[in-house]
């Protein structure tokens, strides 16, 4: 006998969400199993937040349907409402009461005796480990400490579902770190589907189990983490995870020719302009080509010569940009520790055809 196939948490079907015409959600779907961390990722306006308070029920769909463990909770007819959808919800302000105490705060729409709530309250508090600030108040604490509390309070209801927006991104940088992965696990222990809203990729990177890439009001690529970075859709989709640099040739032959040697172009029509995509850290960089540093792999394909304009050491890797000889382009570089060649110098930079990507030419 088969298994009995699971229905998933949290399933969203061509949402669609319009404003003075305009689809600022646009047909998206997304599908979360219970205990998987989904980042929906994407510039700011781009429906995030938007799609989120529809999962809610703070805001109505045009068109799509919502449910939740296989139950339609909302179509464009019916609707459960918002306390009834077992669904918690963490924002980027905390928005704690500032006139209840911590363990008021965590206990807020819980229900039961007031022994099962205290007990709840005293298990949480204890698991993001400020239970000594149980009968204190929000402004005595520190934000990530108030941060740790908002999670706790909208965990104390053991909601099917957390909602997450942007909830990290007013804590310090040295902070924000250790707090997204103490509450990582503690989303985790729950067993909740949750969906974080970010505009921040290595946010996303560091928390997701699968990353949906949102765009214009679509989702243009969803998947493991790994995936989305490496297999990127797009010139856009590559960029939004790190600076780029572009390469603009022709295709003849399934070849793309260009000063740093050919790149394979299969499929592509000859005489199609297409952009070859990598990244910073994808560029080779050789002193001269008189057998001083490291000499080219096949794969490397060709030497161009560069000038060094500027260089700088940013903590764990240093940045390096040179003007071209072939174009005058600005080429961007990245090398492990510190290397900061004076302005001036001449270079000569290969390209790892294993980390090129090949689009449609375009203009983003």
């Amino acid at each position: 006998m088969s298994a009995e196939i699971q229905a998933p948490r949290l399933e969203i079907r061509n949402i669609v969400r319009q404003f003075d015409g305009r689809a600022v959600v646009d047909d998206v779907s997304l599908t979360i199993k219970a205990g998987q961390v989904t980042c929906l990722l994407g510039p700011s306006g781009c429906g995030k937040s938007t799609t989120l308070r529809m999962i809610a029920g703070v805001e109505m769909q045009d068109s799509g349907e919502i449910y939740v463990d296989g139950k339609l909770i909302c179509d464009t007819v019916f609707r459960v409402p918002p306390e009834r959808r077992e669904i918690g919800l963490m924002f980027q302000d905390f928005a704690l009461f500032p006139h209840l105490s911590v363990a008021d705060n965590v206990a807020f729409g819980l229900k039961g005796s007031k022994a099962e709530k205290r007990a709840r309250v005293e298990e949480l508090l204890h698991r993001v480990d400020l239970f000594r600030f149980i009968d204190g108040f929000p402004h005595q604490l520190s934000g990530g400490e108030q941060q740790r509390v908002a999670l706790a309070r909208a965990l104390a209801p053991r909601p099917r579902i957390m909602l997450m927006d942007e909830p990290f991104s007013g804590l310090d940088n040295r902070l924000r770190d250790g707090i997204r992965d103490e509450t990582l696990s503690l989303l985790k222990e729950e067993d909740a589907a949750v969906l974080l809203v970010t505009h921040e990729p290595e946010e996303a990177m560091r928390m997701a189990d699968e990353i949906a890439l949102m765009r214009s009001g679509k989702i243009v690529q969803q998947g493991a983490p790994y995936n989305v970075y490496t297999r990127p859709v797009d010139r856009s989709a590559v960029a939004f995870f790190s600076d780029t640099n572009v390469l603009r040739a022709t295709v003849n032959g399934a070849l793309a020719e260009t000063p740093f040697g050919q790149f394979l172009a299969p499929g592509v029509a000859d005489g199609t302009e297409v952009d070859i995509v990598f990244r910073p850290q994808h560029v080779r960089i050789d002193f001269d080509r008189n057998g001083r540093g490291p000499l080219p792999t096949p794969s490397d394909g060709v030497a161009a010569r560069g000038i060094v304009q500027r260089a700088r050491f940013l903590g764990n890797e240093s940045l390096v940009e040179f003007r071209m000889d072939f174009d005058g382009a600005l080429l961007r570089a990245t090398v492990p520790n510190v290397f900061v060649p004076e302005a001036g110098r001449v270079m000569w930079l290969t390209v790892r055809r294993d980390r090129c990507f090949v689009f449609p030419a375009s203009d983003a």
